[in-house]
């Protein structure tokens, strides 16, 4: 299979992941990026935040349109974030490539825990949100943007519903807005590293990841949620546990 077909079909099938279950799908365009394409660990995070930031910025729209995204609290959440995302992007390139796998590894293991688990219902009312709690959740987020190359959808969406308390629609909408945010500041330091990116292939990993974004949006219309979750988290697991192997080895 050549390098451009495959490129597309790893592109799509993590689009139609982001697409159907509103966040975790790029969590696999750094395996991918690293195994299929033999990509650096710093190399596939950097490209990883460039297909991410494109994605999302151009999901946010279609959202937007339904009313899904608040603004103003995502603003809010994302400033948290803007910081830690830049000064992980300065760690990244300095953490040796097995720390950096074995992170990465660590971090898909735990959304996959988090989505074979079963979600509570979003709140009945949005309720008084701590600064405090919402800033820590912001930072967190962008930490993790900022070193690993993941928009942190997994990890934004459950923060929106649990911390800021609205609902899941809303939370995955005003996640996209976060991620792209927290996606460009982390990119903004990483800026000096983009030349040696091989864009044959992050190009076509983007554009593929857009439309089946799009694909997937109307499959989980189709498609039991819970189902597609699952599939998902099974999946990540087993990424989780080869970039753990592969770490140590």
């Amino acid at each position: 299979m050549s390098v451009l077909v495959l490129a597309l079909v790893s592109g799509a099938v993590i689009g139609l992941a982001l697409g159907a279950l509103g966040g975790g799908g790029s969590v696999l365009a750094v395996p991918a990026l690293i195994y299929l394409f033999g990509f650096t660990p710093v190399a596939a995070t950097t490209a990883g935040l460039v297909i991410v930031a494109v994605t999302t910025a151009t999901a946010l729209p279609a959202h937007a349109r339904d009313g899904q995204v608040r603004w103003r609290t995502g603003l809010l959440f994302a400033a948290a974030g803007i910081g830690p995302a830049m000064l992980g992007g300065l760690v990244a390139a300095r953490l040796p490539a097995a720390v950096l796998t074995a992170a990465f590894a660590l971090v898909a293991l735990v959304a996959a825990v988090r989505m074979l688990r079963p979600r509570p219902g979003p709140p009945d009312a949005v309720r008084t949100v701590r600064p405090g709690r919402a800033a820590a959740a912001g930072a967190g987020l962008g930490a993790v943007t900022g070193i690993l190359g993941v928009g942190g959808g997994f990890l934004a969406v459950p923060a929106l519903v649990s911390v800021l308390g609205l609902r899941m629609r809303a939370a995955v909408g005003t996640s996209l807005l976060v991620i792209t945010l927290n996606s460009v500041a982390a990119l903004a330091l990483r800026a000096g590293t983009a030349d040696g990116l091989d864009w044959a292939v992050i190009g076509p990993f983007a554009g593929a990841a857009v439309l089946g974004a799009w694909d997937g949006k109307r499959l989980a219309t189709k498609v039991s949620g819970h189902a597609l979750q699952r599939i998902f988290a099974l999946v990540l697991l087993g990424v989780a546990g080869f970039m753990l192997i592969g770490s140590a080895v």
